[in-house]
């Protein structure tokens, strides 16, 4: 397996995905590479990858636990201060597929060339220190939301994180400010979903989860 590191600090985050590179006849991906691979992007780079299986419309059953309790893991560290990213050696050594990896890294970076032009960055007090320590506590709630085993309920939490990561990279607070608000819808939906769930049955809160992610334009 190889990876190639991004030192850059000046590249867009469009061109630090498509740098990411590794051998897909070995099996794809370690979150550990992956983590490696980022470079100095870090922490937000990291929360886009791990979120985008979910976010975009990339069929990938099976990983919203682990990615989930990585992106826990992380939000952790950046609610504490910590400049570094660890990560259990269990999560570390969680292997992506790598069909699955080359899809999230070719529409990570379709999607962040289309809106390249809209980041830079403003706002900066959204990421000061206590700033960082508000979107921790919000990245922690989605991740947690994402792992709930109820299909559909983890796209709104994941878009929320990819955009937080967005954010967070480019130092981007008006970035930051939506991806709130996308965190609140998430969290509304999801609230829906699992009351219906657990007061009618499955089928009640399959029929609100389409007909909610239907007003907003959403689709499976």
């Amino acid at each position: 397996m190889q990876t190639t590191p991004i030192h850059e600090t000046d590249i867009s985050l469009a061109q630090t995905l498509e740098n990411i590179h590794f051998e897909a006849n070995e099996g794809g991906p370690t979150i550990g590479e992956l983590t490696n691979a980022v470079g100095d992007k870090g922490f937000g780079v990291l929360l886009m990858l791990l979120a985008l299986p979910s976010a975009l419309p990339i069929p990938a059953p099976g990983y919203s636990i682990p990615f989930g309790v990585a992106m826990a893991i992380i939000a952790i560290q950046i609610f504490i201060g910590r400049q570094s990213i660890w990560l259990p050696k269990r999560i570390m050594a969680f292997r992506v597929h790598p069909r699955l990896a080359n899809k999230m890294l070719k529409s990570g970076a379709t999607f962040l060339r289309r809106i390249e032009t809209l980041i830079k960055p403003r706002l900066r007090w959204m990421h000061s220190r206590a700033g960082h320590s508000a979107l921790a506590i919000i990245i922690c709630i989605m991740a947690i939301l994402m792992m709930i085993p109820i299909p559909g309920t983890n796209t709104l939490p994941a878009m929320a994180i990819f955009i937080i990561g967005v954010s967070m990279s480019e130092e981007d607070g008006f970035i930051a400010i939506g991806a709130i608000g996308c965190a609140l819808l998430a969290a509304t939906l999801s609230g829906v979903v699992l009351y219906l769930f657990c007061r009618e049955g499955p089928q009640a809160a399959a029929g609100a989860k389409d007909w909610i992610k239907a007003q907003l334009g959403f689709s499976e």
